[in-house]
């Protein structure tokens, strides 16, 4: 029996098999919550709103737990497939798939580029693997959490049901993004969290800078969707096929034809369309942006936009389709340089503001930036990694600073701010567990995942190594330096807000207080997080100087093994083609280990570095005066980006619109076409209201005029 037999068999017998059943109830629970509370919400009151969105995403919660779970115990019968001797069981994925219903059934024929002219059809299926498994779980755990947070947070808020409807809308809309098994369902769940972001940037549309903000981020969000959909058809065109394990088997042929008689693969082609739509949705150079602006939505909208949904949603897709990449060399170092310069630029910027939700938000689009670094350098497992240690410390920081300005009255200007670990002690703990996390302090988990960035970028190129020696290095050096400008910033952050003197204004102070349990408690939980996640994925720095370790397994001998990386383990599966087909630089051996700890060792340097130095530069309060105010302003000014978009983009599209409007709307079709039209029958009927007089003498008159004309007319 050959190991897809083999499988098969497993889940006919397992009492795993009942999850896939129940797959489709994940995304369906938050939508039941947005349907009632979009429609009923103005017949419940605001704790009603909350228990119900609340609800419906955490027993979500419980059936991703559920259904992982049960993934887990199919995994371990592939394993002992294997270790029995099934052939073929090594290579398999444990997975569920579900077939909802046929979405697009198409007959047969030569559709696109399918072989033969097979039928093609799309379902609506669902697919539950190792990699969906993490990220439902980051999806439903973290976002219960934010819902928690937000029955306190918008707790006076005038539309709660409409609020909570929206929220519950972008779960659903994530969850069926991760869970999708093919790309058009993912495609409308990508679209569906672009959806929800306009709705809930723009949630306080009365406000014209934030309704602003929400059509920012939509448009924006466009431009990189038109990209992935014309990936999406360039590989429907060479494979004939759209979900995934059908791109995967035909993938061959993806790495042999070109696009259009030029030199490129379509496996390159696609892989940087589809890559487009990520910079969009992941807010990458050059559009990133509409993250920093997506601030104007409430702060539990941030979290949740910038943490564990939507941002991380490219990282995801890339990840999904690492077996395309792999076959784009070219593509994925691409997606590597775009990584790093997106992390220098995005730190850059944030060491500069003083709006304590925008720090956080150029945050994201750094760490984001770390991120497709990893999966540019082939360690998609890496990037997921991060994508779960980010998720705890960074939901931490954007709900710990809603615990600020809910204390502030609504200031977000850390200049005001000061000495608030006097009255708010919860938020500062979580606050600055969560700021160390981010900065790299060795045991928390933003050290394990971004040190493996850094070896897998150092270690890791997808490129011949002919063509450039010298830039995995180059790139490992741009993260560093990313890395340590993250944690002067957010010591900076820090020290700006929880210590030194208040500086906030009496009437401010006199209302300082403590946010309450439904706000602090989801808090705590995260801070633990930030704390305990990162072990989960305890990496080869520290495993590869045991002898007998194998992707973090260690065998102890007499049939013992030790497993010291369960996270990595788990992927292992999804990305082990994957893995093997980028070749490492650093060979295996003492150097090797060696090799690694001296990376470990500059990278809590610079973590250590950039703490002390916000930490020295701001302590007590003080504003310390830079040697160069200039380039100070330029990185308050966001380097002017939105200016330069404004002048090269947005005026000539509007000029072009004006014209449109004036000279071929109103001028051409308005003026000639539909008045001219009517100016055309008005003056017909002016002409035949003046025939039609009622004199007799008069028609008799144009009669013989007649008769006379056609007389000439034949006679002549």
């Amino acid at each position: 029996m050959d190991g897809a037999a083999a499988l098969i068999e497993l889940c006919n017998h397992l009492p795993a098999s009942r999850a896939s059943e129940y797959l489709a109830w994940i995304p369906l629970l938050p939508l039941v919550g947005f349907l009632v509370n979009g429609l009923g919400g103005r017949f419940l009151d605001r704790s009603a709103s909350a228990l119900l969105a609340c609800a419906t995403v955490g027993f979500s919660f419980l059936l991703a737990v559920w259904g992982v779970w049960e993934l887990h115990t199919l995994k371990q019968a592939v394993d002992t497939c294997s270790l029995s001797g099934f052939p073929g069981m090594e290579s398999v994925v444990p997975h569920y798939t579900h077939a909802v219903y046929s979405w697009i059934p198409v007959g047969g024929g030569a559709i696109g580029g399918a072989p033969g002219g097979a039928p093609v059809s799309i379902d609506v299926a669902l697919r539950l693997d190792p990699l969906s498994g993490v990220m439902i779980l980051i999806v439903t755990g973290i976002g219960f959490l934010i819902h928690v947070y937000s029955a306190g947070y918008m707790a006076h808020d005038k539309a709660p049901g409409r609020y909570f409807a929206y929220l519950n809308l972008f779960t659903a809309a994530m969850l069926l993004l991760v869970l999708a098994d093919n790309l058009p369902v993912m495609f409308v769940g990508w679209e569906g969290v672009g959806l929800c972001s306009y709705l809930l940037i723009g949630f306080w549309y009365d406000d014209d800078a934030k309704a602003s903000a929400g059509k920012k981020a939509f448009i924006v969000n466009r431009i990189g969707d038109f990209g992935f959909i014309l990936g999406i058809f360039t590989l429907f065109a060479a494979t004939g096929r759209f979900d995934f394990d059908g791109i995967a088997a035909g993938a061959d042929r993806l790495a042999t034809m070109t696009a259009g008689g030029t030199s490129l693969t379509l496996a390159f082609v696609g892989a940087l369309l589809l890559f487009l739509g990520a910079v969009g949705k992941s807010a990458q150079l050059p559009l990133y942006v509409w993250l920093p602006d997506a601030m104007a939505g409430p702060t539990p909208v941030s979290a949740l936009i910038h943490a564990a949904t939507m941002v991380t949603a490219g990282v995801y897709m890339v990840a999904r389709m690492n077996f395309l990449y792999v076959l784009a060399p070219g593509a994925m170092l691409i997606v590597c340089v775009v990584g790093v310069l997106t992390a220098l630029f995005a730190g850059a910027i944030a060491v500069a503001q003083n709006d304590i939700k925008k720090v956080l938000a150029y945050s994201t689009v750094s760490q984001l930036g770390f991120m497709f670094a990893a999966v540019g350098a082939g360690a998609f497992w890496v990037a997921i990694f991060h994508v779960l240690t980010h998720a705890f410390f960074k939901a931490c920081l954007f709900l710990g600073s809603g615990s600020v300005i809910h204390a502030m009255g609504g200031e977000q200007d850390i200049r005001k701010m000061g000495g608030l670990k006097k009255w708010m002690p919860v938020t500062r703990w979580t606050f600055l567990v969560a700021t160390l996390a981010i900065a790299g302090v060795p045991g928390l988990a933003g050290f394990f995942s971004k040190d493996e960035i850094l070896w897998s970028v150092f270690s890791n190129t997808p490129l011949d190594p002919e063509v450039g020696r010298w830039l995995p290095q180059a790139l490992w050096l741009g993260l560093l330096i990313a890395a340590a400008t993250t944690a002067f910033y957010m010591a900076r952050l820090y020290m700006r807000t929880f210590e030194g003197p208040f500086r906030g204004d009496a009437h401010t102070a006199e209302h300082l207080h403590e946010s309450p349990g439904v706000m602090t408690w989801p808090l705590v939980l995260l801070a633990a997080g930030a704390v305990c996640v990162g072990w989960l994925g305890m990496g080869d720095v520290f495993l590869d100087t045991f002898a007998g370790t194998h992707h973090g397994v260690l065998d102890l001998g007499g049939g013992t093994r030790y497993q010291f990386n369960p996270l990595r383990f788990w992927l292992d599966p999804v990305f082990r083609d994957s893995a093997a087909a980028v070749v490492s630089r650093i060979p295996e051996g003492p150097g090797h280990a060696s090799t690694e700890w001296m990376l470990v060792a500059a990278s809590v340097l610079a973590a250590f570095a950039g703490l002390f130095l916000g930490w020295d530069w701001y302590r007590g309060g003080k504003e310390p005066r830079t040697t160069v105010p200039g380039l100070l302003k330029w990185a308050q000014d966001k380097f002017y980006v939105d200016e330069l978009y404004d002048l090269v983009v947005v005026r000539p599209l509007r000029a072009v619109a004006e014209f449109l409007h004036v000279v071929v709307d109103e001028g051409i079709i308005d003026t000639l076409l539909v008045r001219g039209a009517a100016w055309l029958f008005e003056a017909l009927g002016w002409v035949l209201r003046r025939l039609q007089n009622g004199q007799v003498q008069f028609y008799a008159f144009v009669l013989v005029l007649g008769l006379a004309a056609m007389m000439a007319f034949f006679l002549g």
